[in-house]
């Protein structure tokens, strides 16, 4: 990029910017309490003392518990098995899935709790407390108590979070794991209209459970394949994408009602009829900045078959990588006419060129599409792969199943420390298939280890456009999101560290919007939470974010609600503590 060019594209970001920011500070400015600066923590006047800690546990039956970071909770006791497994750290109140978002880098001085470590184990960015809550009044109690106290209010169902929403220093965190309810219906009604058959689920139920419930009712409902994230938490308020979203469209595309208490403390109804504009926030406005969710509805289809194909192949080094994406690109438009969904994984373990690459390309071909036409849909892209020098195909895997049984997963593989960064790709790109082979090249040559890439857009995603929402608009035009993964261990310095979580902006960036373009969007769920202009990299046209704004002025005017790179966050500091 030159530096004309480059100067009038940070002009422009920065127009957009303060048009955007200005916008949210006077639609909050006459409504803030200029003594309420910073949140309450402990040594603070207003911090509850032990007899309102102790009412609120009363309140809630019990349910108030101490939290401490998972290396702590472990205390050298789990196993590699425990610490990387999902499905353990979400019985673990404080844990994340990525431990990294439970350190206090950036505190003074820094606070961390490192596994097997000798060092003094500190707080972290964890909070000090948990309502683990069971019931709607829990829910409630908890963010009344937040309000009251003027405490740093967090909200987690599982810990399954890119960008270390659900956990914060010195904060009171509610947990919805443990609501499960799971309803299914053939006739879900709103304002008297039957929108057909729809399931509701509790905002802790995973999709795990989901697609066990949903195949023992001969249904299907669009979402993941991680085993722990939960379909009624942030994923939907995120937007959602699946396998099947070139079927069906994003989760928030099917979403048809909600259940959540708002910073009032009132438990809301929310659907097209009733609070419409919280309904059009919900879906897509992302997760954390809008109210406890308690549980979502969301459209069943009925279940079919599908064939799930995984070619893996390796790629002697770069320059064959970059081919066989090269041809990926070149093969990525003949899945469209079964809509069929698509995750293609990079993977490195050295920064050599010359180092070999594994490629994995993961297939579902929807709606009852047999191996047989599966097999010859995916053979152009096969045979050209394996006519690339230097590239083999090391194991072929095909399953035919329930679509359910297919994107059902036993558990997720966790416990790294990692960030990411993502770009949605335009449809347009990948009619120039050169340049992606090209992007894939310059990025391995620099350092990239892990691209994720996902085939989820297009199809109905595209079809849903005319469907009110926050959902980014990038979707509509994309065909692919991709991701790129940094991480690091506990050894690591925390200099190099603070290099390694700018990685994406600094240096990946600038590459991969050589394919992506400049204004590309991004998937709000996995992507980098240091984004600087987040409000339209994750929302879209400037008119979008402000209208959450004002949305988010009517239901949170006191910004109860607050994470990282959400709607409000630009007022607050890193930890959603101080006003800026």
């Amino acid at each position: 990029m030159s530096p004309i060019i480059q100067d009038s594209y940070i002009s422009m970001k920065w127009t957009s910017f303060t048009i955007v920011l200005l916008y949210a500070l006077l639609g909050h400015s006459l409504d803030l309490n200029p003594t309420k600066l910073c949140r309450n923590i402990p040594g603070s006047q207003g911090y509850p003392d032990a007899a309102a800690w102790a009412q609120l546990n009363a309140t809630v039956a019990g349910r108030l518990v101490d939290v401490v970071p998972s290396a702590k909770f472990c205390a050298g006791t789990c196993s590699d098995a425990q610490w990387t497994s999902a499905l353990f750290r979400n019985t673990i109140p404080g844990a994340m899935d990525q431990p990294n978002w439970e350190q206090g880098y950036d505190l003074t001085p820094p606070s961390l709790c490192l596994r097997n470590s000798s060092n003094t184990c500190g707080q972290g960015d964890v909070p000090l407390y948990s309502v683990e809550a069971e019931t709607v009044e829990d829910v409630q109690a908890a963010v009344k108590f937040a309000s009251k106290y003027n405490l740093r209010l967090v909200v987690k169902s599982s810990g399954h979070d890119y960008l270390g929403r659900s956990t914060a220093p010195n904060s009171l965190l509610i947990r919805t794991t443990h609501l499960r309810n799971v309803t299914f219906t053939d006739n879900f009604f709103v304002g008297g209209k039957n929108l057909g058959s729809a399931v509701t689920v509790g905002s802790g139920v995973p999709a795990q459970t989901v697609y066990q419930e949903a195949e023992s009712q001969g249904k299907i409902a669009v979402l993941g394949t991680a085993a722990t994230v939960c379909l009624a938490g942030g994923y939907l308020q995120g937007g959602g994408h699946s396998a099947l979203s070139p079927s069906f469209g994003l989760a928030a595309d099917n979403a048809l009602e909600f259940h959540v208490v708002v910073a009032s403390g009132e438990l809301l109804q929310v659907n097209s009829e009733s609070h419409p504009d919280l309904f059009y926030a919900l879906r897509g406005g992302g997760p954390g900045s809008w109210g406890v969710v308690i549980s979502a509805t969301v459209k069943t289809r009925p279940t079919f078959n599908a064939t799930r194909i995984i070619p893996v192949f390796v790629a002697a080094k770069n320059t064959a990588a970059a081919a066989l994406a090269t041809v990926h690109a070149e093969h990525i438009f003949d899945f469209d006419s079964v809509h069929a969904g698509q995750y293609f994984y990079l993977l490195k373990n050295s920064t050599d060129p010359n180092a070999p690459t594994v490629f994995e390309f993961i297939t579902y071909f929807p709606n009852n599409i047999t191996p047989e036409q599966s097999q010859v849909l995916l053979a152009p892209f096969l045979n050209a792969s394996l006519a690339i020098p230097g590239v083999e195909l090391l194991s072929m895997q095909q399953t035919y199943a329930d679509i359910n049984s297919i994107l059902f997963s036993p558990d997720d593989a966790v416990g790294d420390n990692e960030v990411l960064g993502s770009r949605l790709i335009p449809e347009a790109a990948y009619h120039d298939p050169t340049k992606v082979g090209e992007v894939y090249k310059e990025l391995l040559d620099t350092g990239s280890l892990l691209i994720l890439g996902h085939l989820v857009a297009g199809g109905q995603v595209a079809k849903n456009a005319d469907i009110s929402s926050a959902v980014n608009p990038a979707w509509r035009s994309a065909k692919t999101h991709l991701i790129l993964v940094n991480q690091w261990t506990d050894s690591t310095p925390l200099s190099e560290i603070s290099t390694i979580r700018k990685r994406f902006q600094t240096q990946q960036l600038p590459i991969l919007e050589k394919m992506s373009g400049a204004d590309a969007g991004s998937y709000s769920n996995e992507a980098d939470v240091l984004e600087p202009h987040f409000q339209t990299t994750f929302f879209g046209p400037v008119s979008n974010y402000a209208k959450l704004s004002v949305i988010k002025s009517r239901y949170d005017p006191a910004d109860l609600f607050i994470v990282g790179a959400g709607v409000g966050s630009e007022r607050w500091d890193e930890w959603g503590l101080c006003r800026k």
